[in-house]
């Protein structure tokens, strides 16, 4: 590099090089002789007089007076004389050799000592008058760390470099000098037009490399402008406008512009960018820059020209540097960290589409027409594997794949690039892939889904058509999707089937969805706030996180005889059943399915009697119409042979009516039909016996009746049920029947409601403890006290201790206001008492062990691990939801190690699909629910392996899912089930102290006994 010449041209620069070397070796042997801070001043003085334009009166001013003479009487150069020597001595070996001398023994020594003016004359003048690059690479080497060493002289030495970094790089503005020195002198014909001196663009590097390296460095006590945030934000100001100012410079000489010079100082500018993007900046980078840009563009779309084409933007002299950053940053990966960070920060910002397009347009353009690696950028990693929110989906898709600004005219629209159409049969082809369903996240599906449908609306129905393979995976895709049992995933099906729809044949519409015509691409998880709502398994809701009790909705509005309803956590709906006396007497007539009263409107109908009157009364229906000749089922054998015969459709349709009524009566008939009512009931066709859009309220009927079949007669149902599951003869639907059934059953015998007569009998002999248990509380408490019920601790699913609770009598003068008096023979409900029992634990192996065999064998018509998943996902949520119903009760304990061998074969716990992940992380938390604490202790105490492996295998299983599962809300489940795992080992760890503590206060028995007595008896055996 070569720089002005001053007017001693006779004076070579080896010469000039050779002298200064001298000079500061003279300076040097001064210093170390030096016994008084002045006598290092001098050496300094005669020195930097060469060098700089120096105040020699400030420096004598602060001397003493022995010494003011040696400063005043130097002899000063003429200015051409100290440039040559200023140029000579930065660019030559004196000065690192001079800068190792000022940085280490002055500092440590001297400079402490120095005057304020003496010390900006003579030594920081020598960092601060030099060029930036020569400084750079004497500072910032030298600048070591420090954080973890107590040696007084190196921290010394490390803050008066961070001082002088400091004043030559940030208020000096030496990185905007830097962007200078970088420029169209550094260019060399030789090398080409877009090309510079190798050895000038490695100097470049390590200039750029030093630079964002000085945050690194610094020590930890260093000044707050080296912290890596305001670093790097003050050096990009200067940047931009060091790069701006020399944008207009090359925008002026029009032999450069039209050479098309890659410019050093551009180059310069964008390998900084590229170290601060690697040192995990880009936000801080992208802070200063996006104003810039913004404003740029704004100022752009203001003017007259409308609409607006790139050779407008173009012929902005402001435009150049934007134009060639991208092309000036070599590292592809600070370039990718540039243009996400870029996309993200434009959406915060709350953009225009049409200013978002010519920002990209502005910055990525060239880059993206001349760098194959930049279109794969954006054609390939941001609409295959990045997520963005779906404002910079539309965004990509309009720079990168339309290739024309979002207002851009009809006639420009249809004139799609060559690109277009093979990467939307790349896009397509992604999508279409069952692997991609079943691996990728969530938020990725639907990312891809917007991509492909923003495509397909910019297509013709001849581009469908002639494209390659299009047509067949955007079919290929949906049908995929809309198999799957997870809401959103068909969602996203049916938004590309209406989009496709759309193309093919606009006056015809395909609509999947009720709520389908606004399509809404972003899905909701697109947003700039993702909301990640749970697919639930058939519209069930399944609190994960809580593990409450999950129950089906209940979409019939009426009251049912033996149902009540109860609301849990606002959302699932409970029905508690009661069991109805086997000895009552059943008027058939009411089993038709018509208005049944319960107790309520009993006590109403009591109410009013009295004030009926005679012309109340309404005359008798004494005509025959066709309902009072239909026939009226009253016996179950009537009710299976009606379902059974698909050619009377009413038949069918009244025997589902009264069906669950008649199997709830309990007749003496029950246990020998339920069998083949069962087979009825799973074989019978709904949809073919009712009129369309009655469909689903007779299936309501059919499991209902199942349900029913199931609570009042177990054993003999489950037999048949257990049979039919894997059978050939049944297809995918009447086997999620099966297990709905099964699950909703398991469900109400855990929460079923008995009445029952309470005998009240005073005993003959009184008890201190009275009638009830011992772990009962006393019934001691004022007169007409209740009687003590046990709850469930609120907040929680389930309690690991008891807790009970009963009504207490008004106080006195307390009212209450209530139903009147009603006066009749009937019994008074004082007789009757209302319990709760959990009758589940006795059916537990009935419903859960025939389910789990076979599972796994693949036979006609069934292949649960693979096409009939949906099947194995109901399946394991069965399970899970039988061991929950059976909580803290000793079969739980039975029964927990096969469903753990169940779900621990590698072909469940590692199921493609996540529809069976999550419910094996839901099984998984039930069996951690439902088992005792105290059974685990004992089972370690005892070395019981398979419940212990078991346990951890939940563990490790649960926290690899937790952090490499694709699914988002599997993933959440898995940490909800870890959790439960460190309740139950708290738990049991507090029952091994116990049993430990229990031992160390028990009396040993004795190690060997001689003789063992019978008792009553007189004779021994001795040993």
């Amino acid at each position: 590099m070569e720089e002005e010449k001053g007017g001693s041209g006779s004076r070579g620069r080896r010469e000039l090089e050779n002298l200064l070397l001298r000079k500061v070796g003279d300076v040097s042997s001064a210093i170390d002789a030096a016994r008084h801070v002045d006598e290092v001043i001098c050496a300094l003085h005669s020195l930097a007089v060469l060098l700089f334009p120096v105040d020699s009166s400030r420096v004598s001013g602060v001397m003493d007076p022995r010494y003011r003479s040696q400063v005043l009487d130097v002899k000063r150069p003429t200015k051409a004389e100290s440039n040559d020597w200023r140029h000579a001595f930065y660019h030559g070996s004196a000065f690192p050799t001079m800068s190792r001398i000022l940085i280490y023994d002055v500092a440590l020594n001297w400079l402490a000592l120095f005057p304020i003016s003496a010390r900006k004359q003579v030594y920081d003048s020598f960092f601060v008058e030099g060029p930036p690059t020569e400084i750079v690479q004497a500072l910032v080497p030298a600048l070591k760390q420090s954080g973890t060493n107590r040696d007084a002289d190196l921290n010394t030495i490390c803050l008066n470099i961070e001082r002088l970094l400091v004043l030559c790089l940030l208020e000096n503005q030496g990185v905007r000098r830097v962007v200078g020195e970088f420029g169209l002198s550094y260019s060399s014909d030789e090398y080409g037009d877009e090309l510079l001196k190798p050895d000038v663009s490695m100097f470049i590097s390590r200039v750029a490399q030093l630079l964002a390296s000085v945050p690194d460095k610094a020590r930890l006590e260093a000044l707050p402008a080296l912290s890596s945030h305001l670093f790097f934000q003050q050096i990009t100001k200067q940047l931009l406008v060091g790069a701006e100012e020399r944008a207009m410079e090359l925008f002026n000489k029009k032999d450069a512009s039209n050479r098309n010079v890659l410019d050093g100082s551009f180059l310069f500018v964008g390998e900084t960018f590229s170290r601060i993007c690697r040192r995990g900046s880009t936000d801080v980078l992208l802070v200063e820059m996006i104003p810039k840009i913004l404003d740029h563009v704004r100022s752009c779309l203001s003017s007259n020209v409308d609409p607006i084409v790139p050779d407008t933007i173009e012929s902005k002299p402001e435009s150049q540097f934007w134009l060639n950053m991208i092309e000036a940053t070599k590292d592809q990966y600070a370039v990718e960290r540039l243009s996400e960070e870029l996309l993200r920060q434009l959406a915060i910002k709350n953009v225009s589409d049409v200013e978002a397009y010519w920002m990209l347009w502005l910055v990525f353009s060239r880059a993206f027409k001349q760098k194959a690696a930049m279109r794969a950028i954006f054609v390939d990693k941001f609409l295959h594997w990045k997520v963005f929110p779906i404002a910079c989906l539309r965004w990509i898709l309009q720079f990168s794949v339309f290739e024309c600004p979002p207002n851009a005219d009809t006639r420009m629209e249809g004139q799609k690039t060559s690109h277009f159409l093979d990467t939307v049969e790349r896009l397509v082809n992604i999508w279409s892939r069952r692997e991609f369903v079943q691996s990728s996240p969530m938020e990725q599906q639907a990312y891809v889904t917007a991509a492909v449908g923003l495509c397909i609306e910019r297509m013709s129905k001849e581009e469908l058509e002639t494209t390659k393979d299009v047509l067949h995976s955007i079919l290929q895709g949906v049908s995929c999707r809309l198999e799957s049992p997870i809401d959103l995933v068909r969602k996203m099906a049916s938004s590309i089937a209406l989009v496709f729809s759309k193309v093919v044949d606009p006056k015809n519409p395909l609509y999947l969805d009720d709520d389908c015509e606004t399509v809404d691409w972003g899905f909701g998880l697109l947003s700039q706030k993702k909301e990640i709502t749970a697919a639930s398994h058939n519209n069930e809701t399944i609190d994960k996180f809580s593990l409450s009790k999950e129950k089906k909705r209940a979409s019939d509005k009426k009251k049912q005889k033996d149902m009540k309803y109860e609301t849990v956590h606002s959302d699932a709906v409970i029905s508690d059943f009661r069991l109805v006396d086997p000895d009552e007497v059943i008027d058939p007539a009411t089993l038709k399915g018509e208005h049944i009263w319960d107790e309520e409107e009993k006590d109403d109908e009591s109410r009013h009697s009295e004030t009926s009157s005679d012309s109340s009364l309404q005359p008798y229906d004494l005509l025959d119409d066709d309902t009072d000749l239909q026939k009226k089922f009253s016996q179950l054998g009537e009710i299976a042979a009606a379902l059974r015969k698909p050619d009377d459709p009413d038949g069918v349709e009244r025997a589902l009516d009264v069906a669950e009524n008649l199997v709830r009566a309990s007749p003496d008939e029950l246990r020998h039909n339920s069998g083949d009512l069962v087979k009825a009931l799973v074989h019978v066709r709904c949809s073919d016996m009712t009129i369309e859009g009655e469909e689903d309220s007779a299936e309501e009927k059919r499991q209902k009746a199942l349900v029913a079949l199931l609570v009042t007669c177990p054993f003999e149902s489950l037999d048949v049920l257990a049979k039919l599951l894997y059978s050939p003869n049944v297809d995918i639907g009447q086997r999620i029947l099966i297990i709905d059934v099964m699950t909703e059953a398991a469900q109400e015998l855990a929460d079923s409601k008995i009445i029952r007569t309470k005998h009240q009998q005073r005993d003959l002999i009184s008890t201190i403890s009275g009638s009830q248990p011992w772990f009962i509380p006393s019934s001691r408490g004022p007169p007409g006290a209740g009687p003590w019920k046990e709850v469930a601790e609120p907040g929680t699913s389930l309690s690991w201790s008891h807790h009970y609770e009963r009504e207490l009598p008004s106080r006195p003068g307390q009212t209450k206001s209530g139903k009147s008096r009603i006066w009749s023979l009937r019994k008074a409900k004082d007789s009757q008492l209302e319990l709760s029992k959990n009758r589940f634990p006795l059916y537990a192996a009935a419903f859960m062990l025939p389910a789990m065999q076979g599972f796994d064998k693949r036979r006609h018509g069934v292949d649960l691990l693979n096409r009939d998943f949906i099947v194995l996902g109901k399946l394991i949520y069965m399970l899970g939801v039988c061991m929950k119903c059976m909580a803290m009760h000793p079969e739980a304990s039975a029964l927990a190690p096969a469903l753990l061998d169940m779900i621990r074969s590698r072909e469940v716990s590692r199921h493609a699909e996540a529809y069976v992940r999550r419910s094996v992380v839901f099984a998984a938390s039930c069996i951690l629910v439902a088992l005792h604490p105290s059974y685990v202790a004992s089972a370690l105490i005892e070395g019981n392996q398979e419940i212990s492996v078991g346990l951890e295998w939940i563990r490790t299983w649960a926290l690899h899912v937790a952090e490499a599962d694709p699914d988002t809300e599997c993933s959440s489940m898995a940490m909800t089930c870890l959790q439960l795992h460190a309740e139950m080992a708290l738990q049991t760890s507090r029952a091994l102290e116990s049993a430990e503590n229990y031992k160390a206060r028990t009396c040993p028995l004795p190690s060997k006994t001689d003789n063992i007595i019978i008792p009553f008896s007189n004779m021994g055996f001795e040993f």
